[in-house]
């Protein structure tokens, strides 16, 4: 067996020797089973959590990789959404706080399924084919949701890291926006907001307190709204950003993980599939209420009329209630040069795409399924809208900067 970085010539230059002593006995601590293959995908690495093991050990090894081959930082999550307790995964978060860039993944996918005695050759394959210049240095910054596997397998990727001799910042428990916030932010030296937790909270709530002042004349608006945390870590952090938010809103948090179990008859996945309220919410007609998931990246509206009817605002509602708007201040502000465009998939509700395109006049582009296909049809607009009916989604933009030129905050 080759020695890690050792190429067909015989130079090697990695693992360092004062890393290879790490490097060897971290390989037979986190041994793979045989016959378990697994695929990263969209979301990652998503699976039992007594599983993950092995896999979470060699994505830290990747994710030194991928920083010595962007010369930047790298983000870690460990988490399964909206998936049940007992499972958990991990994906991999480039250094402008997206996605894995797709021609990595089938490199994550053959690490994790290389067998022990492979390993070596495997992460060879890789800076062989990439030209990773080894001796670079490497950062990783990672985090964890709340599930009982979390927190062992954090043990596991920082474990993989070292062995490659990377350094590395443990953030604790986040949701996954948070953790690629704080991603971008590393890699902007602070050009985007502050690289801290309090950070996050200061710029959303700075945003929010700038719009709530902004609007007049909305007499029917009460700021008040019930969250269905999924007894998740969304639960934990919304309670930290109210104290942000100077008293404007008013949010009462149930299945705030203080009893039930994570994602269990309640979050935006449950609420979305079943049609109807999760357990913990209010009966009464006409509250506001909101379901996050697992990891605090999905959100979905719901509430009751006066019949006891169920009535959810998924993301089709979400994504059409914001290209309207947006596309309102770009017709007030008449800088028509602007391109906004809103991206579904196939699966996407007809009549919101029919109201999108017809009503709201804001053009409609139509993906394959999975936010990676969403997201980079997103980024070819100025301002791109998309939100998956899960409520997974967001605002892409470049433009928003002409924006505030004539409505600046």
């Amino acid at each position: 067996m080759m020695q890690l970085g050792q190429q067909e010539g015989g130079s090697s230059s990695v693992p360092l020797p004062q890393h290879r002593q790490a490097f060897l006995l971290a390989t037979q601590t986190h041994r793979k089973p045989p016959d378990k293959f697994i695929e990263y995908g969209t979301a990652g690495f998503r699976t039992r959590g007594s599983d993950l093991d092995h896999v979470i050990f060699r994505m830290g090894m990747l994710a030194v990789l991928r920083s010595k081959a962007k010369m930047a930082t790298i983000g870690v999550m460990i988490t399964a959404s909206h998936n049940p307790e007992d499972d958990n995964g991990v994906k991999l978060v480039d250094p402008n706080g997206e996605m894995l860039e797709n021609t990595w993944e089938v490199h994550a996918t053959t690490l994790a399924n290389s067998s022990d005695d492979q390993l070596v050759e495997a992460l060879n394959a890789v800076i062989r084919l990439l030209g990773i210049d080894v001796l670079q240095p490497a950062n990783v910054i990672y985090a964890r949701d709340t599930r009982p596997s979390s927190h062992p397998l954090s043990e596991a990727l920082k474990a993989g890291i070292e062995a490659l001799g990377g350094s590395y910042v443990d953030y604790g428990i986040l949701t996954t926006p948070q953790l690629h916030y704080l991603v971008r932010c590393t890699n902007s030296a602070g050009a985007y907001g502050k690289a801290t937790e309090a950070g996050y909270y200061e710029k959303l709530a700075t945003a929010f307190v700038h719009l709530n002042s902004s609007v007049d004349g909305c007499t029917a608006y009460r700021p008040q709204l019930w969250l269905d945390g999924a007894n998740g870590v969304g639960a934990l952090k919304m309670k930290e950003m109210l104290q942000h938010l100077q008293g404007l809103l008013s949010v009462n948090i149930f299945n705030d993980g203080s009893s039930g179990k994570l994602n269990h008859l309640c979050g935006a996945d449950f609420v979305k599939v079943q049609q109807c309220i999760p357990l913990g919410a209010p009966k009464d007609s006409g509250l506001r209420c909101a379901s996050f998931d697992g990891d605090g990246d999905r959100l979905v509206y719901f509430y009751s009329d006066q019949n006891g009817c169920f009535h959810l605002l998924d993301g089709d509602k979400i994504a059409t209630l914001m290209a309207n708007y947006i596309g309102d201040l770009v017709r007030q502000a008449e800088v028509l040069s602007l391109k906004i465009g809103v991206v579904q998939t196939a699966y996407a509700n007809g009549a919101s795409t029919d109201y999108i395109n017809n009503a709201a006049k804001v053009p409609v582009a139509c993906v394959p399924t999975g936010v990676k296909h969403l997201h980079h049809r997103a980024q070819e607009f100025d301002i791109g809208v998309y939100f998956e009916a899960n409520g997974h989604g967001t605002v892409s933009s470049t433009g928003f900067l002409l924006l505030l030129c004539y409505f600046p905050l």
